[in-house]
């Protein structure tokens, strides 16, 4: 499977942008993803993810702020972010889940290759 991330911006404080997760090379209509983020000088962490059922999981700093979703059809996760802080600032990534916990990045087996938000304050 390969992930395009796409959809980050700069954007003020209190905006909204939404990253989109174009899969190609097989379905991930069975497969669970994951959106994480890594920001300068620190660990890549998990933001979110959705079942293939669309059971969907956040991290507390973004819960509420955030929508996962997934259009089976079209073979894309989505990543609704409101209310954006400067403090939500990195490159976003897409994740194929492949086994185990969501918020571990080696549970995952597939992943995009970024894509840039800054908030500015």
């Amino acid at each position: 499977v390969q992930l395009q991330a796409c959809g980050g911006g700069l954007v003020q404080a209190g905006g909204s942008l939404r990253l989109s997760c174009a899969a190609s090379g097989r379905t991930i209509s069975r497969i669970a993803m994951g959106w994480f983020r890594q920001a300068p000088g620190k660990e890549r962490e998990f933001i979110a993810a959705i079942g293939w059922t669309g059971t969907a999981y956040y991290v507390d700093s973004v819960k509420g702020r955030s929508i996962i979703s997934r259009d089976n059809v079209k073979n894309t996760v989505y990543l609704q972010m409101n209310n954006l802080r400067p403090e939500d600032t990195a490159v976003y990534y897409c994740a194929g889940h492949a086994s185990g916990s969501y918020q571990y990045t080696e549970s995952y087996g597939y992943w995009g290759q970024g894509t840039e938000v800054t908030v500015s304050s």
